[in-house]
């Protein structure tokens, strides 16, 4: 019975934070309600509030349903064990871009995050779970660089902070910019060139050529005048 009870629960809680990436992305955040919430998922205010202590609280369960399993691909591709932290990062990053141009569900979030809230009053501490999330990602990405680095992988110039902070808002950007705008770019088919652009820029060569090789000057050979 006390099994019942909590997968039921856990039902509710489902359906309360489906509602939620619904009405959020129609009328956004600060235009939302619990009871707009509570009418679109079919419960009680009481039922909202039995999950979540307020709407920022909410707010920060719907963005953990769809982030956590992205933030634990990038923590795995910053183990130093990973062979290719490279190419770990680099599937990063396509199935963050391909999951956004196929998934409704991070669609929404997404764009939620994005385009539909002011993070201002209630709200204003979500926006340390959001930058908490980035950072989280930059580091371990950062990481991931440093050991591409050490495995001769990339160049040791290469500022391996810098570099993850260019691919975090190369990310961002595209990702927000599709959502506002889906023919911005064919996102999925692409997904995979845009990083590999971004990555054979930090390799030092042309994306799809290989690196150009030094030639050596030509020896001038003098001759006797007659």
């Amino acid at each position: 019975m006390v099994r019942r009870t909590k997968n039921e629960a856990q039902e509710t809680r489902s359906r309360i934070l489906d509602a939620a990436e619904r009405v959020f992305s129609e009328h956004g955040v600060s235009r939302t309600s619990f009871e707009d919430i509570a009418h679109a998922a079919g419960v009680t205010r009481g039922a909202i509030y039995w999950h979540f202590k307020d709407k920022s609280d909410l707010f920060a369960a719907m963005v953990n349903r769809v982030t956590l399993p992205m933030e634990a691909m990038v923590a795995r591709s910053s183990d130093e064990s990973v062979k290719d932290p490279l190419a770990s990062l680099k599937a990063c990053a396509v199935t963050a871009l391909k999951r956004t141009a196929t998934d409704p569900q991070c669609q929404r979030v997404f764009d939620v995050v994005t385009h539909k809230c002011e993070y201002l009053g209630e709200m204003a501490g979500v926006k340390g779970r959001i930058s908490s999330i980035q950072k989280g990602c930059v580091d371990r990405s950062e990481q991931a660089i440093r050991n591409a680095i050490k495995r001769g992988l990339l160049p040791a110039h290469v500022n391996a902070r810098l570099a993850a902070i260019g691919l975090d808002a190369m990310l961002f950007g595209l990702i927000s910019n599709w959502l506002a705008n889906p023919h911005y770019l064919p996102l999925e088919r692409q997904a995979e060139a845009m990083i590999d652009l971004y990555l054979d820029g930090l390799r030092g060569r042309s994306a799809g050529r290989p690196p150009r090789v030094a030639r050596k000057p030509a020896v001038r050979r003098h001759t006797r005048a007659a």
